[in-house]
């Protein structure tokens, strides 16, 4: 039961991503990402990016697999709608999908500047539940 949500932290945004693993809870996160911005069901995942990440610990992981989406989507100009996770010890690999962005289409709402370590945590549920959050700077 895959899911993400957005919560609200002062002038800035959470994004909360859940799962049945961490991988998919870091996927939702990433969607959920891509939601601050515009409604992902906007997006066309026609094109494949790839990023590497690596981390102390999930926290840190978390951080560095949104950021490395916030870098791809200012410099390719680019928005995603779906990603796909694969955990390896320290390491992620990450794919994502999407397209150029085309503002009158996407209508996006906000830049994001970076996630950041406020309201971030990685935890399994007592019902086997992965989440992962953080609050993106925007």
């Amino acid at each position: 039961m895959a899911a993400w949500r957005h919560f609200q932290h002062m002038a800035d945004i959470g994004v909360h991503g859940e799962g049945a693993s961490l991988a998919e809870a870091f996927e939702q996160t990433a969607l959920a990402l891509s939601a601050v911005i515009t409604d992902p069901a906007l997006i066309r995942p026609e094109t494949r990016v790839e990023v590497e990440c690596r981390g102390s610990d999930p926290e840190m992981l978390l951080v560095d697999w949104l950021n490395a989406w916030v870098y791809a989507m200012a410099t390719r100009g680019m928005l995603f709608a779906r990603f796909s996770v694969t955990l390896d010890g320290g390491g992620l690999h990450g794919i994502g999908w999407g397209e150029r962005l085309e503002p009158a289409r996407h209508q996006p709402t906000v830049e994001i500047k970076g996630a950041t370590y406020t309201e971030l945590k990685v935890w399994q549920a007592p019902d086997g539940i992965w989440h992962a959050q953080c609050v993106v700077d925007v």
